[in-house]
């Protein structure tokens, strides 16, 4: 089992994440941000993957520290469960529509992190979700995972639709980018021999 259990304490939060990439979509979230807990269960449950996630944060200031160092942990998460990540097929890509909106996520676990992030929400806030710290917690996942991201929403009217459809997307390519291939066990997926 692919597994990883991370705890990051700072003096602004107190995040731990424990993951289960072979898992079946179970989770237990609990991030002080509901708007994130929402998102979170998506990941989860598109990507089949067990995901436990507890924060206290400093959320009486704001919600970004919250935010961006659950992302961080995540990708810290990611990046032990998957190890040397042989036999992994490193890349995973999805598209996803809710109504009106449609997202594109493209995901390459290359030990290079990057993000490529274009989501031109209609709104500042969903509920008391600020739509900017979206792109925090895909900064701080993509750095510390190693991984190279691109986020674009290609139609949207609805904040909500949108920001939904980009973390629907992000599971379903997480899903497939780790997803173990039958025909290279045990092989790392570079032509350098190492990712």
């Amino acid at each position: 089992m692919r597994t990883a259990d991370i705890t990051r304490n700072t003096q602004e939060t107190r995040v731990r994440v424990a993951i289960n990439l072979d898992g079946t979509g179970r989770q237990s979230i609990n991030t002080g941000v509901p708007f994130l807990d929402h998102m979170l269960d998506q990941i989860a449950r598109h990507g089949l993957i067990d995901l436990d996630i507890h924060c206290d944060g400093d959320t009486h200031i704001d919600d970004h520290h919250s935010v961006e160092d659950v992302g961080i942990t995540l990708g810290q998460a990611f990046a032990a469960a998957v190890g040397n990540k042989a036999g992994m097929r490193r890349y995973g890509h999805a598209y996803v529509p809710l109504d009106e909106a449609l997202s594109r996520v493209v995901i390459d676990f290359s030990g290079r992190p990057g993000l490529f992030y274009d989501v031109p929400y209609t709104r500042s806030h969903i509920g008391r979700f600020d739509v900017d710290l979206a792109r925090e917690f895909f900064q701080g996942f993509a750095n510390h995972a190693l991984a190279t991201l691109h986020i674009d929403n290609l139609k949207g009217e609805n904040a909500h639709h949108q920001c939904e459809t980009v973390f629907k997307a992000f599971g379903r390519a997480l899903r497939m980018a780790v997803e173990l291939d039958p025909r290279s066990e045990g092989v790392i997926p570079s032509t350098k021999g190492v990712l």
